[in-house]
């Protein structure tokens, strides 16, 4: 059975500084219901779980998203019935990454997208968000280094949602993992870039297909998306300190 999911734009046209809406959060649910991104004029990361879109603050509290508010960049699916898997004692978020590479090089999946929900228990989880910065044509890097922080989450329950793209879709998203954390009472929440977990309980799913929906704007055709740096696109989405 096809799998399907359905991005916001790209990450070239989000890093070069297109951070308008291009889709509602009410619309944006009718297309999945686990996924992440961020919102319009990165106000914050965002969680989809069990079709609810969270929005993880500067100082890690997390809202319910409003209907309306925009959406300039994400992912979603409808979660599947998938492999399954439990970790245990995993030290950081690297290690938790090569056990994922593991797991879907078994199915032969490298080249393939895949979602993983994780919920589990962890000693640690440092995690960052952002508050909104209005501008056009900022790069998203200068963006968060006026506006992001850093925070920390001691003995706390909660699911790890896990997107992989492949090498070769390099710019249409970051390659490799992308995880956001939300806790089982759903108040804390946003962009991993360590962790320390206890014992997990894992569910993969590997996706077939994509849409990419990109921006109806004039403004959107006057950035030169190749240009999108490559090194700061990695270092915003997968570096310490630099995430969306």
């Amino acid at each position: 059975m096809e799998q399907k999911i359905y991005q916001v734009s790209t990450l070239q046209a989000l890093a070069m500084g297109d951070t308008r809406a291009v889709v509602s959060v009410s619309d944006f649910l009718k297309r999945g219901d686990i996924g992440l991104g961020t919102f319009e004029n990165v106000d914050g990361e965002m969680i989809l779980l069990g079709g609810e879109c969270f929005r993880a603050l500067d100082d890690g509290a997390v809202a319910v998203a409003g209907q309306d508010m925009g959406v300039p960049f994400a992912v979603t699916t409808f979660l599947q019935d998938g492999p399954k898997f439990t970790a245990e004692n995993i030290g950081s978020l690297e290690s938790l990454k090569t056990l994922l590479d593991l797991k879907i090089e078994e199915g032969f999946g490298l080249n393939s997208m895949h979602i993983v929900r994780i919920d589990g228990y962890f000693s640690k989880i440092y995690a960052r968000s952002e508050a909104p910065y209005r501008s056009q044509h900022v790069t998203l890097k200068e963006i968060l280094q006026k506006t992001q922080k850093d925070y920390e989450f001691s003995d706390i329950k909660g699911t790890l949602v896990c997107v992989y793209f492949p090498d070769f879709m390099d710019g249409i998203n970051a390659p490799g993992w992308h995880l956001h954390f939300i806790s089982d009472d759903r108040n804390s929440g946003g962009h991993v870039f360590d962790l320390e977990m206890k014992h997990g309980e894992a569910t993969i799913n590997k996706i077939s297909s994509i849409e990419i929906e990109l921006p109806n704007t004039p403004a959107f055709d006057t950035y030169s998306l190749k240009d999108a740096s490559q090194e700061e696109i990695k270092e915003v989405e997968q570096g310490n300190g630099n995430g969306c």
